[in-house]
């Protein structure tokens, strides 16, 4: 690629399609200047070092993923609209690995608190996750506890699928509609937490999925 027409949107674009191949561990400014035919030097016009330049992918990973989980489940509602939550969130994490490793990274607070996209993102997850949970009934606390299960069981199905970790000859997709099939029925009959002074509903936050403040907002 040439070296005119460098901007940051396509810099850290080209970054996350580098993660993609070779890991998003592997993404550094010199990697990236590689990919560009140029010194390292240009790159640090768009990003000051690899720790931004890997905050942003994930913020640009997060965003992506929602988006794509939001498009699937528009329009659904009860266990339709867990499964297609649950098929967007697989899709996104085995086609894309780089970015969907990269949704799990800590962020720098000040980088987060100037990026509109982040609010935009954090917005859309509270919008989905809930719409999708409305049909069960559920409130807090038991929202925190359902999403914690739901995210658990996506990631670590997930993650094992994509090193080749279910060795039995039972197909994975057959075992996937199984385990969504017991979501469905654990979240119609959740057992509810008895409701205590400091039980009152509260609006979902990324930060309800047990991660950190400083994390990008991630599907469940």
């Amino acid at each position: 690629m040439a070296r005119a027409g460098l901007t940051t949107e396509r810099v850290v674009l080209a970054a996350a399609d580098l993660a993609d191949e070779i890991g998003f561990e592997n993404v550094t400014v010199a990697a990236l200047a590689r990919q560009f035919g140029v010194k390292d030097a240009s790159m640090y016009a768009h990003v000051r070092n690899v720790r931004e330049l890997r905050e942003r992918i994930a913020l640009l990973a997060s965003g992506e993923m929602i988006d794509k989980i939001a498009t699937a489940v528009a329009g659904r509602a009860g266990k339709d609209a867990l499964v297609a939550f649950a098929d967007a969130y697989r899709a996104y994490a085995l086609e894309r690995p780089g970015r969907y490793r990269a949704t799990h990274t800590q962020l720098n607070p000040a980088l987060v608190a100037e990026r509109a996209e982040y609010r935009r993102t954090a917005e859309v997850t509270t919008e989905v996750t809930h719409g999708m949970l409305r049909a069960y009934g559920l409130s807090e606390p038991d929202l925190t506890d359902a999403v914690r299960l739901l995210r658990s069981t996506f990631h670590g199905y997930c993650a094992l699928e994509a090193i080749g970790g279910f060795g039995a000859p039972r197909p994975v997709e057959t075992s996937w509609r199984h385990a969504l099939d017991a979501l469905h029925i654990a979240l119609e009959n959740w057992p509810r937490a008895e409701e205590g002074p400091r039980d009152r509903p509260a609006p979902f936050t990324p930060e309800h999925d047990g991660g950190t403040r400083q994390g990008p907002p991630r599907p469940l």
